[in-house]
């Protein structure tokens, strides 16, 4: 796990040197254990390491292999190494290191851009083919690992980086408020796809794409997986009982593969079902000593802020070496600008906080930990998924649930220079509308698990545990794993108030008192009522000089959420005055 970034020339001017320093120095809490530079005419490759395989120096990055005429920047974590490794030396290809960043260098020069489709695992790598001087750039099937890009408006140079603000601190970025993005996150939900940022010169590289991109400049993109929910005769006969034993054995996998690394591996606990369940398979696999860390918060409003009773129901009932931290609302105020800060692109999920400060807990004892990010979206946890068993609108029923507002809304909001057309409904149209799901809910699951679980949850638990150096690994996303759950019946995932197939696969691993457990997340009631000091934090933004020459929200629409913050809900129970709040602060923050 580490950062990577670099530039690429189109007009024969040489790359920057400087300009990979500046992204270097901004992702270096991404990786703290050593940083490497490669520049050859024009192209430069930067790197961040986080030391996790093949801890010595020969897998030190950017990596060089003269004989092959190649060279890598990788972040993440190919989990199938070793079996490729194997197979790649069965082919005669030698390796000088003991790590899986080789593995993809000498993978991509056996079998080319198909190289990913073998890949079990996280990554975005970057690689430079000194004979042709052609570029490509790959994202794993999930975007579980993030890459942005950032183009001159002259076509003449590209960058790239983990980070988008390691893009901006180089500068020559194109930072207006981009149409698109700005609608997709003021309607859904603050979910932005790919290829769209909120800048207009920023973009990132979609999930399960590989982008070849030649020495002129001309780019190729190839979309390598896609998600289908078509099923077979057998798959919609087969009983309860046969899918959570295929699912129980698939999650065994996915855990066991995400145990690979030199160094501890421990867990995000939060004390609902899907941590819990990774906990469990990892006692059960015979992990010795595993380390489980949860976070709580002050209660707000009557409302609890932690959920310490059902950790320690499963700390207790595993025998992990537990840790808790508890933090206090005057520290969560005063770590707001840092999680601001940490933030690639503006995240209105209260949980970044809470995972902002539980990374900085875990760092102290383990460089990786598994994290249940994915399940509700893969096994249909959410409550916006049994209603679109029955609708004939399929598009309607979903942006009535899960979008923010309605356009009339909008144009209230934003300056009438942001008002365009309904982007996010007119994504979700082309999305549910593509081949390969016909029933709303899977249209719904797809849509959730390809689009919205990667710029939501995941880019989440990305950025705010590499802020502090920490490796986040996700099984719920094991791609074998979301193949086998998209050919299960959806009458089997959203029984039993959701994630009905998960929950018999639990009943065999972790207490039933997890399971029955009203369905929780990591609360932070200080940000879901905004009161007192947050409140005064977000006035302040909204009404600074800053804010008000920048003009992107409608003072009177402001005002009114001032007023009455607690009377702006969104439908899936989101602080309207946070979400335009954030946008401003994180703007701020970042120097916009």
């Amino acid at each position: 796990m580490c950062g990577i970034c670099g530039e690429v020339t189109f007009d024969g001017a040489p790359a920057s040197l400087s300009a990979l320093e500046k992204m270097m120095d901004v992702m270096a809490p991404r990786g703290p254990d050593g940083d490497g530079a490669v520049v050859r005419n024009g192209a430069a490759f930067g790197h961040r390491r986080l030391k996790i395989i093949d801890l010595s120096e020969r897998a030190q990055q950017p990596m060089t292999d003269a004989g092959l005429g190649l060279t890598v920047a990788f972040n993440g974590c190919i989990y199938n190494y070793k079996d490729l490794r194997n197979e790649l030396e069965g082919a005669g290809y030698q390796f000088f290191s003991d790590g899986d960043t080789e593995v993809v260098l000498k993978a991509y020069a056996a079998w080319g851009t198909d190289c990913v489709k073998r890949f079990q695992g996280m990554f975005a790598f970057a690689i430079h083919e000194r004979e042709s001087g052609r570029l490509v750039l790959a994202r794993d099937r999930f975007g579980i690992k993030p890459l942005y890009l950032s183009e001159d408006t002259g076509g003449k140079r590209l960058r790239f980086a983990s980070s988008l603000p390691a893009l901006l601190a180089v500068g020559g970025v194109d930072t207006s408020i981009d149409r698109a993005g700005l609608h997709h996150y003021m309607m859904f939900h603050a979910v932005v796809p790919p290829p769209f940022t909120i800048f207009t010169g920023i973009r990132k590289l979609p999930p399960a794409t590989v982008a070849i991109i030649e020495p002129d400049g001309r780019r190729k993109d190839e979309v390598y997986w896609s998600l289908n929910f078509e099923r077979s005769n057998e798959d919609r006969t087969l009983s309860a009982e046969a899918w959570r034993e295929q699912v129980l054995a698939g999650l065994r996998t996915a855990v066991a593969r995400r145990m690979i690394a030199d160094v501890p591996v421990g867990v995000l606990l939060s004390g609902g079902l899907d941590s819990s369940l990774i906990v469990g398979l990892l006692v059960e696999a015979g992990q010795q000593g595993l380390k489980t860390f949860s976070v709580g918060f002050e209660a707000a409003n009557g409302e609890k802020g932690d959920e310490f009773q059902y950790s320690d129901l499963i700390s207790e009932h595993f025998g992990t070496d537990h840790y808790k931290t508890f933090i206090p609302s005057s520290r969560l105020l005063d770590t707001l600008p840092q999680t601001f800060n940490a933030m690639s692109e503006p995240m209105v999920s209260y949980d970044n906080a809470g995972f902002y400060l539980l990374s900085e807990q875990v760092s102290s004892h383990v460089k990786v930990v598994q994290s249940g990010q994915g399940a509700d979206e893969i096994f249909g946890g959410y409550h916006w998924y049994p209603p679109l068993m029955q609708t004939d609108d399929a598009t309607a029923e979903y942006v009535k649930m899960f979008c923010d507002r309605d356009q009339v809304e909008y144009a209230e909001a934003v300056s009438p220079e942001y008002v365009d057309r309904d982007y996010s409904r007119d994504f979700v149209h082309a999305r549910f509308n593509q081949p390969g799901a016909v029933d709303g809910v899977d249209k719904a699951l797809r849509l959730d698990t390809t689009v919205m679980l990667t710029d939501d949850p995941v880019k989440r638990v990305d950025n705010m545990t590499m802020a502090w150096g920490l490796e986040a690994r996700v099984p719920f996303l094991d791609h074998e794993l979301v193949e086998l759950a998209a050919r299960i019946p959806p009458e089997h995932k959203i029984r039993d108030g959701g994630k009905g197939i998960l929950k018999d696969v639990a009943r065999l691993i972790v207490p039933d008192a997890v399971i029955d457990r009203p369905k929780g997340y990591f609360p932070v009631p200080a940000l879901k009522y905004i009161a007192g000091p947050y409140l005064d934090m977000v006035r302040d933004a909204l009404k600074s000089r800053t804010a008000l020459e920048r003009g992107l929200f409608r003072q009177p629409y402001v005002d009114h959420l001032l007023d009455a913050p607690a009377d702006h809900i969104t439908p899936l129970r989101g602080s309207k005055l946070w979400q335009v709040g954030l946008m401003e602060m994180w703007l701020q923050a970042h120097g916009i």
